[in-house]
């Protein structure tokens, strides 16, 4: 256990991991009984992604997410209540008036920049907000989460390559899985860890295992160490597993093959975390136990509330628009 990761912060962590996964489940659930839309998993994700956050300041630091990111944004202080409105485009949702795939749009809360469906564009803007941030003399961190299909584009490139030049404060951090949708690593380049690529623009790369919340968090830590001292970007390739299928429109049996497929478990972030945490005398399996009953509770407590709200009245179709008939 590292100094700054205590039990109390440990157990936090956890839990938003417990609560990440079964409001993902539901989500997928309410998918397949044609209540939500479209929904992308984040499950293997979790560890990865909670512990990048707890590195981090959300009260002073800069987020920009992509569409996996279920525990960026509990993380970051949306509530179970604000995502599943998000997913059922109920009344009230916060993020885009429902009008907007999920968790796409900003929240007026919680330091979310708005983000768009095609890949990779947050990375650019990310540095631009770096950027700003550098020029106000802010202490201000960004981070930007993008998958292995993002490190592809050519936005990545160009985005890495300025933030470089001008050592600004920003964390590009890969969240790789394997796969852009069906296409595997293999097929979209030819280096083996997409963190070798850092060399190439000045900075560091560091490559962690995604499913260690220990690891994850201290290279996060050293990276917005790094940049608050002044000494640019970093960029942080965090492995980690796909558990399921790109979206609930996919089917990845067409392209994984059954024993990897069927394998997958292995790499599940939330047994492993249970495993380190109880090893080290944070938790007891009575303890885990009791929270993955809490976290269901609050996800079935959400379910039901949202499930009963409106939808919005055609009478705002129309709003935030300039539309003219």
């Amino acid at each position: 256990m590292t100094n700054e990761l205590n039990k109390s912060r440990l157990k936090k962590m956890f839990r938003t991991m417990l609560i990440s996964r079964a409001l993902d489940e539901r989500v997928w659930i309410l998918n397949r009984q044609g209540k939500a839309a479209i929904a992308a998993s984040a499950q293997g994700h979790e560890a990865s992604q909670v512990a990048c956050i707890e590195a981090l300041d959300p009260s002073l630091d800069h987020f920009l997410i992509y569409y996996r990111q279920f525990t960026v944004t509990l993380a970051l202080g949306t509530t179970p209540e604000e995502q599943l409105r998000t997913f059922l485009a109920k009344d009230g949702e916060i993020m885009s008036g429902a009008r907007q795939f999920p968790l796409h749009g900003s929240h007026p809360r919680v330091d979310l920049f708005s983000f768009s469906n095609v890949v990779g564009t947050q990375l650019p803007q990310a540095v631009g907000v770096a950027l700003a941030d550098k020029m106000r003399d802010s202490n201000a961190v960004t981070v930007v989460f993008f998958g292995d299909g993002a490190a592809s584009q050519g936005d990545c490139h160009e985005a890495m390559n300025f933030a470089s030049i001008h050592s600004l404060p920003v964390i590009f951090f890969c969240e790789n899985n394997g796969y852009a949708i069906s296409v595997p690593l293999s097929k979209q380049m030819a280096v083996e860890n997409i963190s070798s690529r850092a060399a190439g623009y000045g900075m560091p790369g560091v490559l962690v295992d995604g499913t260690d919340i220990f690891d994850v968090f201290e290279a996060t830590s050293e990276a917005a160490n790094r940049a608050r001292r002044g000494e640019g970007p970093t960029l942080i390739e965090s492995t980690v597993e796909r558990l399921l299928p790109h979206t609930t429109d996919d089917d990845h049996s067409k392209y994984r093959r059954k024993d990897d497929i069927e394998g997958l478990s292995r790499m599940d972030p939330l047994p492993i975390t249970a495993e380190k945490l109880v090893s080290i005398n944070v938790l007891s399996k009575s303890d885990i136990q009791m929270m993955e009953k809490e976290a269901k509770l609050i996800v079935d407590d959400a379910t039901e509330k949202i499930g009963n709200e409106p939808y919005p009245g055609v009478e705002t179709m129309l709003l935030h628009s300039d539309l003219e008939f």
